[in-house]
């Protein structure tokens, strides 16, 4: 029962991330662009500040895979390499620890226009 509870609550934490960025889009004037951006940003700051890791903890994949979770491993990422490093790892923590999801966007991306067939608008 217990890894049960788990998916329930990734799905409900996640699922809120996705309902507070739908209430955005639909109450305020805010672009989505505008509204991935702040939820990388308050994930960067959360995580910083050390509150995103309980949630981490908590739900999992539900508060990893949205875009705050993008932002709390750059935070992570910066933090780990600023200990290691001193302030270079500032510059490079953040990508080195996303690297692996970068590159695999990029890759994925890449293959999925292969097989697409884009065309012009107009």
């Amino acid at each position: 029962m217990d890894g049960i509870m788990q998916y329930i609550w990734a799905f409900l934490v996640g699922g809120g991330f996705c309902v507070i960025a739908q209430i955005l889009i639909d109450k305020t004037k805010l672009t989505p662009a505008r509204i991935l951006v702040a939820y990388v940003t308050a994930g960067v700051i959360l995580g910083a500040v050390g509150i995103y890791e309980p949630l981490v903890e908590f739900a999992g994949a539900g508060a990893t895979t949205p875009l705050t979770g993008f932002g709390y491993l750059i935070s992570k990422g910066v933090r780990e390499a600023v200990g290691e490093r001193g302030l270079i790892g500032a510059l490079t923590g953040g990508l080195t620890a996303a690297a692996g999801g970068i590159a695999a966007a990029i890759c994925l991306g890449y293959i999925a226009a292969i097989f697409a067939r884009g065309k012009p608008r107009g």
